[in-house]
């Protein structure tokens, strides 16, 4: 799963929970809702710990450019 689809996560679990006011006998959509924030918020956070772990593992350009010297030989 994406960054994408874990705010999606968030963004329809936020719905359910505060913008709804459905009821069902046999399930709490407040409760799915909650779920679903909370599933999408840990996904986001693993997704951006992954992110900056894969960012951290490359080799720092050196601070001067390489020069090649090239010697003629005049005769």
């Amino acid at each position: 799963m994406g960054l994408g689809g874990c705010i999606v996560l968030v963004a329809v679990g936020a719905i359910l929970t505060f913008a709804t006011d459905w009821e069902m006998e046999s399930v709490n959509l407040d409760l799915v809702g909650v779920i679903m924030m909370l599933v999408g918020i840990i996904g986001i956070v693993v997704f951006t710990s992954v992110l900056k772990r894969r960012r951290g593992m490359g080799v720092p350009p050196s601070a001067g450019g390489v020069t090649e010297e090239r010697y003629r030989r005049y005769e």
